[in-house]
Formats: C-alpha cells, sequence, structure tokens
C-alpha cells in the first residue's frame, strides 16, 4: 500500500483556485449605462454573497487578464500585459479585488476564488462547494444571462524533492486522488460531463555551478540545452513515464488539454498539450537552439489515463520522483545544498 500514496515532506506547499468565467454578451451589457458600470455594480453583487460564504480572497478579472497563483509569504499583486500574478499564503492572506480598464470592454468576466485557511487538500470540497452556492446566487441576480459559466478548480503541491536531505524527515502520505471521486465521497456533486488534467512541473534554475559542471570551453546554451534534455528523457524514459515537455523558452508554462486547446505561445505564454486519453509516448520540446538565454528550465510530465490507479496518482507520482532522482544525480545536483521543487498540479473543469 505504501506504494499507492506519495510521502511529501510536511513543509509541502498545498494551495488552491477556482475561477467562474461568463462570457460579457451583448445582452448582458445593454443592462447597464455603460461597460465600467457593469464591472462595478456586478462586482459589488459578488462581493456581497463572498462575505455570506465566508470566501475571503477574491476578485473579479474584468480585463481579460489570465491569473497566475503562486504561494508566497507576503501578498503581492502584479500585472504584466497578459498576466495578474497573485502571490499569497492562505493562512493569512485576505482581499477583493476588482480588476478593470474603464475604457475597455472585456471578452469574460472571470470571477477568482483564491482558497484560504489551513488543511487546503482537506477542505477543498467544501471550498468548492462555497463557490457553486455563490456562483449559483449570482446567475440568479444578473439582469440576463445568454452564456454558461465554466468552473475551472485548480489544486496544487510542491515540495522540495531532497527535503530529508536537508533533515526534513518528518512525511505525510496522499493518495491523490482524482478530484471528481474525492469531491464525490465528500458530499460535493459534479456534472458528469467534467474534463480532468493532472501534471508535475519542475524549474531547474541555471546556476552558475551547474553551468560549469556541464559545460566545457567554447560550449553555448544549445548544448546545455541538448545535455539537460538528453538526461530528463533518459530518466523518465527508465520509467516509462510517457507525457513529457521541456521548456527553455523564458515563457510561462501552461499545461493544457490538447483535445480542447490549440499548442501555441503569447508573448508571455506557453500553451503545452497534451490529450491524458492517449497513451502514446510524446514529448514536446520549446527552445530556440540557444539563441535566448534562460535563468531556468522547466520540465512537464502530464500523467495519463492509464498513469491513475485507484486510489489516486500515488504510485505515479513514486515513478516520477524516482525519475527525478535519476535525473537530479546524472546532472550533479547536491541534494543537501541544493533544491529542486517538484508541483503536482490536479485540474477539472465543467459548465453550469
Amino acid at each position: 500500500m505504501s506504494q499507492a500514496k506519495l510521502y511529501v515532506p510536511l513543509t509541502t506547499r498545498t494551495n488552491q483556485y477556482i475561477s467562474a468565467e461568463l462570457k460579457l454578451s451583448d445582452e448582458l451589457l445593454q443592462h447597464y449605462a455603460d461597460a465600467e458600470q457593469c464591472y462595478l455594480q456586478i462586482a459589488e453583487q459578488f462581493f456581497k454573497l463572498a462575505d455570506v460564504h465566508q470566501l475571503f480572497n477574491v476578485h473579479l478579472i474584468a480585463n481579460d487578464k489570465l491569473p497566475i497563483v503562486r504561494y508566497h509569504t507576503e501578498a503581492y499583486c502584479l500585472q504584466t500585459a497578459e498576466q495578474i500574478l497573485f502571490f499569497y499564503n492562505p493562512e493569512y492572506h485576505e482581499a477583493q479585488n476588482l480588476f478593470y480598464q474603464a475604457d475597455y470592454r472585456a471578452r469574460k468576466l472571470r470571477f477568482l476564488f483564491l482558497a484560504t485557511g489551513n488543511d487546503i487538500r482537506a477542505n477543498a470540497a467544501a471550498f468548492h462547494n462555497n463557490v457553486r452556492m455563490v456562483m449559483d446566487k449570482l446567475i440568479t441576480q444578473l439582469p440576463a444571462q445568454s452564456q454558461p459559466f465554466k468552473i475551472r478548480d485548480h489544486q496544487q503541491m510542491s515540495y522540495d524533492l531532497f527535503a530529508a536531505a536537508k533533515r526534513n524527515t518528518e512525511t505525510y502520505g496522499y493518495k491523490l486522488r482524482n478530484i471528481y471521486m474525492r469531491y464525490k465521497s465528500r458530499g460535493c456533486e459534479l456534472p458528469t460531463n467534467y474534463t480532468s488534467t493532472a501534471h508535475v512541473k519542475v524549474t531547474l534554475p541555471l546556476s552558475r555551478k551547474l553551468k560549469q559542471q556541464i559545460l566545457t570551453e567554447g560550449q553555448n546554451e544549445q548544448a546545455l540545452y541538448h545535455y539537460l534534455e538528453d538526461q530528463f528523457l533518459s530518466a523518465i524514459n527508465q520509467r516509462h513515464l510517457k507525457h513529457s515537455a521541456m521548456i527553455a523558452n523564458g515563457l510561462t508554462p501552461l499545461v493544457r488539454n490538447s483535445k480542447f486547446d490549440q499548442r501555441g505561445q503569447t508573448a508571455e505564454t506557453q500553451h503545452v498539450g497534451f490529450n491524458p486519453q492517449d497513451n502514446e509516448v510524446e514529448y514536446q520540446r520549446y527552445w530556440d537552439g540557444g539563441k535566448r538565454h534562460v535563468e531556468a528550465v522547466d520540465f512537464i510530465l502530464v500523467a495519463t489515463q492509464q498513469d491513475y490507479a485507484e486510489p489516486g496518482y500515488g504510485r505515479y507520482m513514486n515513478q516520477v520522483e524516482a525519475a527525478l532522482r535519476d535525473f537530479a544525480k546524472a546532472i550533479g545536483l547536491d541534494p543537501k545544498t541544493q533544491e529542486l521543487t517538484v508541483g503536482f498540479y490536479q485540474h477539472i473543469s465543467y459548465l453550469i
């Protein structure tokens, strides 16, 4: 049974956020004086409902920017041309914000809920239920609704693969069950027509020490990327991990289900697309042969349908960890002095 669980350090960080998206139709907008009044009035209704259901870190995004949520000991909210980056600690930080431009008509309204408190994973189903209650009530309060809401639930946990080498030896076991089944067992019923993915992201900083270990005189980043790619593929192939990608172009990787979303990139993001129902080996490379200097390389591993085995993704993640340890050893990382942060992400989405 131990192989069916993933044992992670007690210092593991867990997080969850849910977005509900509504297309801003002409039918809805015509009930307001202008787009700005639409945003302001809906935000007021939204924040009141969130307070009633004890959701204390909520945001309305009406400028079509993509939310990116990360853990941090201090609360920050930073905007780029395409993204809004939320850094926060779920135990302490609360906020309500409306993001919009008075002269800009958004394509969609995105209602963002950040989980707060302790035991984020244990309380995930209750948090999801509260979000649904807010959205169900908000739907009835809108003067018109021509499009359904799309709910996207994101859950993530991150930890240092080398925590034990740094004497952080206390661990906790997770089965890493499928979100749909986990929620159902806790009284949170979701529509049966949903999409779900699970993946791992590992970010490897390209330190001076690492470059000195790998590169010989006269070699450039292209040689570094090729070396890392070879070692990564060797490690995951030995563990029969089928869907993987390497990103070394300086863009933020976004993992998508390729059955519904196209691959591609923007000025800031790289869309990595896999179909979890496809069990064939597929590797994707997103780097430009060393023409662009980056500070870190991202490695992505996406679980296939066959990688899920009841009671959860525990066996799969143990294979991933074993592959990553082989990879780290091959490239000369020191577990006592360096970190290799493993992020495990689960996602489920559906229409209401």
